[in-house]
């Protein structure tokens, strides 16, 4: 294995997750990958190295605060670049 954000699997996956909650918001991927960015940039990093690593942090993402931290960036930068996509 080697250097690992997980944090990217973690917020690509709740942006899939919300293209129904909230579909008035373009979910193309370029719209996507800015949200994504916006919200990395916004939350700490989670890197792993090995698998152990890996099980041990995605254990970790059972708890309320993570989640809700994950929520929280998501929703501001789905704000942010609904109201200024970089496209047209």
């Amino acid at each position: 294995m080697e250097l690992y954000n997980l944090m990217e699997d973690e917020v690509i996956k709740v942006i899939e997750s919300m293209k129904n909650d909230i579909p008035d918001i373009c979910y193309c991927d370029k719209c996507k990958l800015d949200m994504a960015a916006i919200a990395l940039n916004n939350l700490s990093p989670k890197y792993v190295v090995t698998d152990t690593g890996y099980v041990y942090a995605k254990a970790n993402n059972f708890n309320t605060q993570f989640n809700t931290d994950i929520l929280t960036a998501i929703t501001k930068a789905i704000g942010i670049v609904g109201k200024n996509p970089r496209h047209k």
